[in-house]
């Protein structure tokens, strides 16, 4: 690789989603568990698969292949849920497969090629090239928008209970 006194170096997990290499910044990865029980939430946009409970904390998780339009495929043994931290919102990730952490030098991330326009844009920070594999750099607080977190947050808080006053 092509390495510039400047630049510094970048860790990603680097994972398989529809025959596509894709990495996500090692820094907003707080841990990867295998698939388990996901427990569906009514009114919960399309993508989003449903919520697990991880030592306490319940934790909406989405499926990446719908949120990206990729075709929906059954989980597997390799299928994993990346939770990561995006702003002040832990949300896991379904993945097909989890394969390595990837170290690189920041000048070897090319920007996203122009023809991905839309939504998608919001979802790829740039391309990384690792010899002869091509790895799709995922912009972590793209793949939600702020109003889309904050439905989550209200689905999760559930019904507001009535304060009873006098009692």
């Amino acid at each position: 690789m092509n390495t510039h006194s400047g630049d510094l170096e970048e860790q990603v997990v680097v994972f398989q989603l529809a025959n596509q290499i894709c990495g996500i910044g090692i820094g907003a990865v707080v841990e990867i568990i295998r698939m388990e029980k996901i427990t569906q939430v009514p009114g919960a946009p399309d993508f989003v698969e449903g919520i697990i409970n991880i030592r306490g904390r319940v934790i909406p998780v989405i499926d990446l292949r719908t949120r990206f339009e990729f075709e929906a495929l059954d989980f597997t043994d390799s299928s994993r849920i990346i939770i990561v931290e995006t702003g002040d919102t832990t949300v896991g990730m379904i993945v097909d497969a989890v394969a390595e952490v990837l170290k690189f030098s920041s000048g070897n991330v090319s920007p996203p090629p122009g023809i991905i326009s839309g939504a998608g844009s919001d979802y790829v920070r740039g391309i990384v090239l690792d010899g002869d594999r091509l790895v799709i750099l995922v912009n972590i607080d793209g793949i939600l928008k702020k109003t889309e977190i904050e439905d989550l947050e209200h689905i999760l808080s559930g019904p507001e209970e009535p304060v009873q006053q006098g009692v």
